[in-house]
């Protein structure tokens, strides 16, 4: 049986993106294996049957990718909406109902992908189609890149787009894609709608202690790899390396504490001042604190250890894995390399085995603007917010032809999903969508913008 023989039933779509999205949904697009091409064949179809230019390319038939193109006015260069369709596995999960049903249930569409991420690809599928429907065409063309793996490196999507069919994007000054999780956990002090407007990337090593073994009935010897592995990770308790305010965590906790109530907003602005006193964000909830503390530095997770022969025994070796997230701007590998050295010791061996691509300074201009413009639309009482994200997507890499990447999930203000990605009863509300779909509707268009006609 194919993937697109698990769709349990056709689905009369058209421009509605609760339609679009709960078949996006009933694909099973785990990866891995990812087996993409069902899914994304028949995102080519719907947009082909409205008259958008398509192209599938990919090194893999079962995972292709995807590039449409909605001619606009020429009044402005190209623009580049991109998207994946892969999801991360269920396996181990306690779903309550079928992740690939696509079930709604009280105002609800249930399964994997819901918000990660064929819920955002279907406000901008119904986008497209609403605009094709109504013979609307927008300042410039708009180009539409569905990938496949996202979830595991990217290598057969974007990556490969990038490498091997750049001339696709030529002219594109600008993308919006994937928000990447930045949610603040402050939707109850104010209508805040975040628009990523810079990512961290990933720096991925393996640090290895050693030192003496011997009899673990005695103390252990001077320079232990137990004791070099202890002092490192008391260097990192706080969840990194030196606190770095960059242009954009500027912007955002300068906005961010003028959006709150003064008591909040006053916090987040003694945090901005002191950003190395922890009792700055006393009394925030704990997810907002934890956020906060990790955009003002480059962060280090310890995520595995591994090492020693017994319970008896001295281990002699002991290797580290360490997740790594750089924030972005002019911090070049070596910069991050060398202060993970200052913790580690000069004896521990360092390798690092995962480097993401360093992006361009981000740009908060005419698209951002227009971001902005479209949520005010549509939430006249909503804050729009820059902020910087600590996850990483495709915008790493469509960033590398020297365009400025935004992450713009638009929902309605309040509406919490962080909790839900890559998790069990992943879900998203009927409402969320379709205000998504409006709002990416008055971006597309030209209609948000300031000097529209």
């Amino acid at each position: 049986m194919t993937v697109g023989e698990q769709v349990p039933e056709a689905v009369d779509t058209g421009v509605d993106p609760v339609a679009i999205a709960q078949r996006l949904v009933r694909f099973d697009t785990t990866n891995p294996p990812g087996a993409e091409a069902a899914c994304v064949t028949w995102i080519r179809d719907l947009l082909a049957g409205a008259g958008l230019e398509t192209r599938l390319v990919g090194v893999d038939p079962q995972r292709p990718n995807l590039v449409a193109r909605l001619p606009g006015r020429g009044l402005e260069p190209p623009l580049l909406l991109h998207a994946h369709v892969d999801v991360v596995p269920v396996t181990g999960q306690p779903w309550t109902r079928p992740p690939f049903a696509g079930e709604i249930v009280d105002g609800e569409l249930w399964g994997r992908g819901a918000v990660d991420m064929k819920g955002q690809l279907a406000m901008m599928l119904s986008a497209l189609l609403r605009m094709r429907a109504h013979g609307q065409s927008p300042p410039g063309d708009i180009i539409l890149a569905v990938v496949s793996d996202e979830e595991t490196g990217s290598d057969v999507g974007a990556r490969l787009l990038v490498r091997e069919y750049a001339h696709l994007f030529a002219g594109v000054r600008y993308a919006v894609g994937e928000d990447g999780g930045a949610e603040l956990g402050l939707g109850g002090h104010a209508r805040l709608h975040p628009v990523v407007v810079a990512e961290k990337r990933t720096c991925w090593v393996r640090v290895t202690f050693r030192g003496p073994g011997g009899h673990a009935s005695r103390v252990a010897a001077t320079g232990s790899a137990v004791g070099q592995l202890t002092r490192f990770l008391a260097a990192v308790s706080s969840g990194g390396l030196d606190v770095e305010l960059t242009p954009v965590t500027h912007r955002m906790l300068d906005e961010l504490a003028r959006a709150l109530p003064a008591a909040m907003g006053d916090r987040i602005a003694a945090f901005h001042a002191a950003p190395t006193d922890p009792g700055t964000l006393d009394g925030l909830p704990e997810e907002t604190a934890r956020y906060l503390r990790s955009v003002v530095r480059h962060t280090v997770a310890v995520t595995g250890v591994e090492g020693g022969t017994g319970p008896n025994v001295h281990p002699a070796e002991l290797t580290v894995t360490v997740d790594g997230r750089v924030l972005p701007g002019a911090y070049p590998t070596q910069s991050f390399m060398d202060q993970l050295r200052a913790r580690t010791g000069p004896d521990a061996r360092l390798d690092l085995f995962v480097e993401g691509e360093i992006s361009p300074a981000p740009r908060l201009d005419g698209c951002y603007d227009r971001l902005v413009a479209a949520l005010r639309a549509h939430d006249p009482a909503g804050v729009p917010l820059p902020v910087l994200t600590t996850a990483s997507t495709d915008a790493r890499l469509f960033s590398q032809l020297g365009i400025a990447c935004y992450g713009w999930l638009p929902l309605p203000a309040g509406a919490g999903y962080r909790d839900r990605l890559h998790q069990a009863d992943e879900r998203i509300s009927l409402a969320a969508l379709d205000f998504g779909a409006d709002c990416y509707h008055s971006f597309l268009s030209g209609r948000s913008h300031p000097h529209a006609r």
